[in-house]
């Protein structure tokens, strides 16, 4: 699509044998999957957790590549957004946004219905650095059924609709100064520029395409750089685009499993490194790149 360098992936880490349900595995669209691995996330210690979704799983994996089950809940998380107190916020398609205290391995509800209905299928989130948590509410919306929404929930507790009608929901990053909201609009096979308001009114205004890509399925995470660029994870493609800060293509970094490169997350430890989740084969990809990814706040 694009005629920039390559970056080559390694495996950091593949999902044991042990993990991997074979007895009653999902059947999604004639997929047979023992495992959906997405959500990647760093915590203040360098462990990366990522989602399964299928199986409501946390996991844990340590800088070995050691996965270690952090809880197994009934619902269907799909992202994960750390606190900066060490909670892990989780966008789950069947019970909305839910909290697991780590320590302990308890989920706990916090937002089950986007007011006066219900959600259809949240699906990623992200703090700023005020605390409010962005959240896109997808479920099986598409550009048949253009029906998504974005929400803001603020610290006092105040759920914001900010837009809604978009064809499939996804991925969410800030620009550094966050006045600029990314969202992945995975079916419409674009990102949106979404600008906020500085005066923290809940409203957006002169919403557009920032990013038009083709081919495989759709963006799907996103991660932006300190100088904000955008890492874009293109799921059913096997590869994660860079992009500089006004939209240009850097490179691609081509999955060395399969073709779900379904989210990317920039390691807070060694800032020019990402790692992907490759949801078809459950393993974890990393590479370096020439971006330096945005602290998370999560680590301020």
């Amino acid at each position: 699509m694009f005629n920039v360098p390559r970056i080559k992936t390694e495996v950091f880490a593949s999902l044991p044998a042990s993990f991997r349900v074979t007895d009653h595995a999902e059947v999604r669209f004639g997929v047979i999957r023992d495992s959906f691995l997405e959500g990647p996330a760093f915590d203040r210690e360098g462990n990366l957790y990522c989602v399964d979704i299928p199986y409501g799983r946390i996991f844990r994996i340590a800088r070995s590549g050691q996965f270690e089950l952090v809880c197994q809940y009934d619902g269907r998380p799909n992202g994960i957004a750390i606190h900066r107190d060490g909670r892990i916020f989780i966008a789950d398609q069947l019970r909305g946004i839910v909290v697991l205290d780590p320590l302990r391995g308890t989920v706990e509800d916090l937002v089950k219905t986007g007011g006066f209905e219900p959600f259809r299928g949240p699906n990623d989130l992200i703090f700023n650095r005020a605390g409010e948590l962005f959240f896109t509410d997808q479920g099986q919306t598409g550009l048949d059924r253009p029906f998504g929404c974005l929400y803001r929930l603020t610290v006092e507790g105040r759920l914001d609709r900010l837009l809604d009608n978009i064809p499939s929901p996804n991925g969410l990053a800030l620009s550094p100064d966050e006045r600029t909201l990314y969202l992945a609009v995975t079916r419409a096979n674009a990102v949106w520029r979404v600008p906020l308001d500085p005066f923290g009114n809940g409203s957006v205004a002169r919403v557009g395409h920032y990013l038009q890509l083709s081919g495989g399925t759709g963006p799907d995470g996103l991660a932006c750089a300190v100088d904000g660029s955008l890492a874009v994870a293109h799921i059913g493609l096997g590869a994660v685009w860079l992009f500089d800060r006004i939209g240009e293509p850097v490179a691609r970094v081509c999955s060395c499993a399969g073709l779900q490169t379904s989210n990317v997350a920039f390691d807070p430890a060694d800032s020019g490194v990402v790692y992907i989740t490759e949801s078809e084969s459950g393993q974890i990809l990393r590479a370096a790149v020439p971006l330096q990814g945005a602290r998370p706040y999560s680590h301020d």
